[in-house]
């Protein structure tokens, strides 16, 4: 009796600790879940909270409307600080909890050190944001997909905007030494260079995060340079107008969607005015667009971010590319991202081959009165 009760006591915590195992997973198991990568701190967090929040609001919808294949949808969010180094590490943290898609990352850097894990671990990113044009040409990253366009976009608007728009010939461009910055600055410089009418007087690398650049601003100032194009992000970019301006420099600053943040204008504060940097179209006229804007003003009580409406966009597009594959499957996912529509704020888009959404626009912006306005 003993020994048989003993057994039985055994059988019964085992199979309790088989219960609870699988009530541990039955989360996993339950729902499907959406990584979120991108700058969640740092300097770079205004550029990566939008799209946790974009995120949040999309599957708060979904989940209300019942899911994605019946199941809730579980948001899975890592922090990469904008750093490869970092990026790496959040990659392997998420391809471990078996996420099937990614929304992010961020930064180009970033994207592309973590899309080697990806890719082995058969798990589909979508950036709202990362623009370096090697994550889709280059055909080494099947598994990733952008809602943006890519940076030889941004470099032909600069260019012909400087020089048709503005009559400028004579430039000085910058970068951050980053796969993004200096992706755009060397478009930019080659763009320039086949252009008989234009001088490239100065081209140069500035290290990302040092506290004065006054040498790089005296450079500038001693080419006569008429415009500066500068590849990179705002905490660079907003301390090297800063500098212009208190030496009164009134040599024309053009850069990028990394500099197109609301946050530039506050680091920058009136030197600011009248600075130039190319960006998504605005997609204010776009029902959806309009509604996402409400949608995020009701729940955070602020007006959106960067990448805001392009990171919407991806979480649709992946849940939805999820729904009519009917599965996770990474094979039928890829499928459903490159045949199927889906409607979005940036508007109704699928993907190419090569995962970059068909018919995304950029535009140009200029700082006015201290708000970003699109120029027509």
């Amino acid at each position: 009796m003993k020994r048989n009760f003993g057994k039985f006591m055994m059988n019964a915590i085992a199979a309790g600790l088989m219960v609870f195992a699988m009530s541990g997973n039955g989360m996993a198991e339950d729902t499907i879940k959406m990584g979120v990568a991108g700058p969640h701190s740092g300097d770079l967090a205004s550029y990566g909270l939008p799209t946790v929040n974009a995120a949040k609001l999309v599957v708060k919808d979904i989940n209300a409307k019942g899911g994605v294949l019946g199941k809730q949808v579980e948001l899975v969010i890592e922090d990469d600080v904008c750093k490869p180094e970092v990026s790496t590490n959040t990659a392997t943290k998420l391809a471990s909890q078996k996420v099937p898609v990614v929304l992010g990352h961020i930064c180009s850097g970033a994207t592309k050190a973590a899309m080697g894990i990806y890719k082995d671990s058969k798990i589909i990113a979508m950036s709202p944001s990362a623009t370096n044009p090697d994550l889709t040409l280059s055909g080494d990253y099947p598994n990733f997909f952008r809602t943006i366009a890519h940076d030889l976009t941004q470099g032909d608007l600069q260019v012909e905007f400087a020089m048709k728009t503005l009559k400028l010939t004579k430039f000085a461009v910058l970068h951050d030494k980053g796969d993004y910055g200096k992706g755009i600055a060397e478009h930019v410089k080659n763009l320039l260079e086949k252009n008989p009418a234009a001088e490239v007087l100065l081209y140069e690398g500035v290290t990302p995060g040092a506290v004065d650049y006054s040498a790089i601003v005296q450079k500038i100032k001693r080419s006569g340079a008429e415009a500066v194009i500068f590849g990179g992000y705002h905490p660079e970019a907003s301390k090297i107008v800063t500098q212009m301006r208190k030496k009164r420099m009134d040599t024309v600053f053009i850069s990028d969607d990394g500099v197109k943040d609301d946050t530039f204008i506050k680091v920058a504060g009136e030197y600011a005015e009248g600075v130039y940097a190319t960006g998504p179209a605005d997609v204010s006229g776009n029902p959806m667009g309009a509604a996402a804007t409400r949608a995020h003003q009701d729940e955070f009580g602020s007006e959106p971010g960067a990448f805001f409406h392009n990171a919407y966009s991806a979480a649709l597009a992946l849940l939805n590319a999820i729904e009519k594959a009917g599965s996770t499957d990474y094979d039928a996912v890829v499928n459903a991202l490159r045949t199927r529509d889906v409607e979005t704020p940036v508007g109704k888009i699928r993907f190419d081959e090569k995962g970059d959404a068909i018919g995304v626009k950029m535009s140009m912006y200029q700082v006015r009165d201290g708000k970003y306005e699109e120029l027509k």
